[in-house]
């Protein structure tokens, strides 16, 4: 999606990928910045490193405790996160859903999950139940939705009544093998209007498909995907994101359509 933005605004730019090892990524970092690259996106597991490796913090960085988009600048390296905006927007956007008063099970507590936790706190929802393998690192984030955001209910358990949504913020999905990453024995999709997982490749996994069946409304990933993107290119060109032209990048990408 970036390298057919930066085709329609005629930018000689280059948007490339590589893997990196975590115990190497402070010094990936210092060499993107050597080579003069304007910025950077960090995916999975590298999120929450990144928060201590670069010279400031954007607000958007600061507040969800989460770096996904670094950018160069004369004066150092600045961290910003992009995902936690993409999330609200493409909840609303593709799933119509009100987030304030909502009730909302998120499944997941890592990097993803964290910033989705926040974010949905600050739009007033009424009540979030979380629900990690890890169960300590739900009650750390539980802790400080408690102190920024004391009127959000948190619960450490999966909900016994009706909830608004069921968001997917764990990495179970990308391989066809995994299981679902919602244990229906603790919730049915009967008890949810709609369902939203933050995974876009496949574009259907279990727990979408299965959503489907119980007459849950479903998205998946993309439209985070594109918005994260879109305000990403916008901070390192200081250009408007042509979207249309990013969201049939990503569609041709993903679907092949």
């Amino acid at each position: 999606m970036h390298n057919a933005a930066f085709a329609a605004l005629g930018l000689n730019w280059r948007y490339l990928a590589f893997e990196v090892d975590p115990k190497n990524l402070r010094a990936a970092i210092a060499g993107a910045k050597a080579m003069n690259f304007a910025g950077i996106n960090l995916t999975v597991p590298h999120k929450l490193l990144a928060v201590d490796m670069v010279d400031s913090l954007d607000e958007s960085a600061r507040k969800w405790g989460a770096v996904n988009t670094i950018k160069f600048q004369p004066d150092g390296v600045m961290g910003f996160n992009t995902d936690a905006d993409a999330i609200v927007t493409s909840l609303r956007e593709d799933l119509k859903v009100e987030l304030r008063g909502a009730k909302v099970l998120l499944l997941g507590a890592g990097g993803a999950g964290r910033t989705a936790a926040l974010k949905l706190a600050s739009e007033n929802v009424a009540e979030l139940f979380l629900v990690n393998r890890t169960q300590s690192r739900a009650e750390e984030i539980a802790g400080e939705i408690k102190k920024q955001f004391p009127s959000v209910k948190v619960s450490l358990d999966h909900p016994k009544a009706k909830v608004d949504l069921i968001l997917n913020a764990t990495s179970l999905g990308l391989n066809p093998a995994d299981v679902s990453p919602l244990d229906e024995t603790q919730c049915s999709l009967k008890q949810t209007r709609a369902v939203y997982d933050m995974i876009y490749r496949p574009a259907e996994t279990k727990l979408l498909i299965a959503a489907k069946a119980a007459g849950c409304q479903t998205a998946n990933g993309l439209g985070m995907l594109l918005h994260q993107g879109a305000k990403a290119f916008e901070i390192w060109t200081g250009k408007s994101a042509p979207l249309d032209v990013m969201r049939r990048a990503l569609e041709q990408n993903i679907y092949g359509h």
